[in-house]
């Protein structure tokens, strides 16, 4: 079969792999109708990861089950599924909670499991045309229609973006009238606006500064905010001061103290560019910004990458993944902070739903759908965010007749 497999920083290439033999009871073999290319794949792409050569990767992953094992009793040969991105046992400590984003039992490097991802497990990656399913059961979620119908392209945005989206503005405790800044336009941010708005939010602000990025914001229903403007937050504060009755709606006393957002969301990670200079990073830029654009008694949920050790981190401190922060203004405002990788079974059944019905259309983010053998060239321009690359699907049309 073929699939991409990490052959040194910056080298993607496409392989012929053994097809997936071998399984558990408990397991399945996917047949591959789409596969997404996440920004997360880009901290091994870039070698920020330590990601061993040949290793297959993709953790985006949707298709047709082809056959399961003894033990599988909830999904069958022919069944179209989407699958998280976490690998989940379904039944430790953490699972039993809901956190299958922090499994005990499946990676033995630590509390978390993924396809194809560094540090996550000898689990192979899925930007392939057949990938091994473990506990099939828990793992997969059952989707209606047929491979590239009118729901692939959403679909597929289940197994990671929109779910970790959804997750940024829970975090940030979103909800009906809240106030929402997003850093980062980006699939995730993307989502995380498009979330914001389902969640009921009546002013959604997304920090960016790429230009095919910031229409997608617009698309959605949010304000774009381009930080080669200048600096983001004072954007945000200003266009909130020109808001007509929001400033009428305020008691003496309140007028300084709301000039930001209820909620923030970082959805750029440890690679954050610095506001003065994008040619460099600077891997507190989105962290300061939040602290300085959230209310008093506002939240902030980070679902943006932070790793250590990181060999491209500009500073000794980032390279182990050590940042400084204004502690002390996080606590006088008494500020909420939630992060992490997202717990996608929590949600990606709600949110299949609210796609089934019409609520959602997430793959309207989708910019581009390659071959397999593209996806080189692809990662190439995707890391470099050029011709407008900003959600890269690897579709299997063969997979369509099989």
């Amino acid at each position: 079969m073929k699939a991409v497999v990490f052959e040194g920083k910056s080298r993607m290439r496409v392989a012929d792999e053994n097809k997936p033999e071998a399984m558990g009871s408990k397991d399945a073999v996917l047949r591959v109708t789409t596969s997404a290319i996440c920004g997360s794949d880009l901290h091994m792409y870039e070698g920020r990861t330590a990601l061993p050569a040949g290793q297959m990767v993709g953790h985006e992953i949707m298709g047709v089950i082809e056959r399961v094992g003894d033990a599988v009793t909830s999904i069958r040969p022919g069944d179209r599924v989407v699958l998280p991105f976490n690998i989940a046992c379904g039944y430790c400590y953490n699972c039993h909670r809901g956190y299958t984003n922090m499994c005990l039992t499946m990676n033995e490097e630590g509390p978390h499991a993924a396809y194809g991802y560094a540090g996550m497990g000898p689990y192979r990656g899925g930007q392939a045309e057949y990938v091994l399913v473990p506990n099939a059961d828990f793992n997969c979620l059952k989707i209606p229609g047929q491979p590239f119908d009118q729901w692939e392209d959403d679909f597929i945005l289940l197994a990671d973006v929109f779910p970790t989206g959804y997750f940024g503005a829970e975090l940030a405790h979103v909800g009906p009238g809240k106030s929402v800044a997003i850093f980062g336009a980006g699939p995730v941010g993307l989502m995380a606006a498009l979330s914001s708005r389902i969640k009921g939010a009546s002013e959604v602000y997304v920090v960016d500064f790429i230009p095919e990025r910031l229409e997608k914001v617009k698309e959605l229903g949010a304000t774009p905010i381009n930080a080669r403007d200048g600096d983001p937050v004072e954007q945000i504060v200003t266009l909130r001061a020109n808001i007509p009755g929001l400033q009428g709606r305020l008691r003496p006393g309140e007028k300084d103290k709301l000039k930001g957002v209820d909620c923030v969301i970082d959805a750029v990670g440890y690679q954050a560019r610095d506001d003065k200079d994008y040619a460099h990073e600077k891997s507190t830029q989105v962290l300061d910004n939040m602290v300085r654009i959230v209310n008093p008694a506002g939240h902030i949920g980070i679902v943006g990458v932070y790793i250590a050790p990181d060999p491209g981190a500009p500073t000794a401190q980032a390279k182990q993944g050590v940042f400084a922060l204004p502690m002390a203004e996080l606590f006088d405002k008494a500020v909420s902070v939630g992060m992490g990788q997202c717990p996608v079974k929590r949600y990606n059944e709600y949110l299949r739903d609210l796609i089934i019905t019409g609520h959602a259309r997430p793959g309207r983010i989708v910019s581009h759908h390659i071959r397999i053998d593209q996806a080189p060239e692809a990662y190439k321009k995707f890391d470099q965010r050029t011709d407008g690359y900003t959600k890269v699907l690897i579709q299997f049309p063969g997979a369509r007749a099989a």
